[in-house]
């Protein structure tokens, strides 16, 4: 870009939402910052996970061999590694989740799924599904839920055209 067109862009209107794109970018935030909370109130009332734990053991319960990289892991759990670190230290507390070195490649670390921690997503996923088909599907229609699909993947592509989430 030119400095002259570097100052056009910085001179154009910005382009402003009308009230239907305030309205629904306001509904997609109110879902952004309140699912969360909610479905970790839940797993925590019941099974005393937070919803970052669950999501850990429950990628793993579906990983092949019930086992992934940390690295991998992080990614699929939308954690840092620090985070996924220190969260995967209180699993292995509990005998749910143990680490090892990696034997195709000693610098990664395998975190595998022990049957005490298959043991609780089973016991865990009932409740959980509930509390995530009352909170997000109960209201909506099969043409709802397909758009609710379509809208999601396009704007995380737009936000990360690299994710792998789309493709599952």
């Amino acid at each position: 870009m030119t400095a002259a067109g570097s100052r056009d862009a910085e001179n154009a209107a910005p382009r402003w939402l009308d009230d239907d794109e305030r309205r629904a970018f306001l509904a997609l935030m109110s879902v952004a910052v309140r699912l969360e909370p909610a479905l970790d109130r839940q797993l925590r009332q019941a099974a005393q996970l937070s919803h970052f734990e669950y999501t850990v053991l429950a990628a793993l319960s579906e990983a092949p061999d019930h086992r992934l990289r940390m690295s991998d892991l992080a990614w699929m759990a939308e954690g840092s590694l620090p985070r996924l670190s220190q969260v995967v230290a209180r699993l292995e507390k509990r005998d749910w989740v143990h680490r090892t070195p990696d034997p195709d490649d000693g610098r990664y670390t395998l975190a595998t799924l022990t049957d005490e921690g298959w043991d609780k997503v089973v016991a865990t996923a009932p409740g959980h599904v509930e509390e995530v088909r009352r909170l997000v599907f109960d209201g909506l229609t099969r043409a709802q839920v397909r758009q609710v699909t379509e809208i999601g993947r396009r704007i995380v592509r737009a936000i990360d055209p690299e994710d792998r989430c789309l493709d599952t």
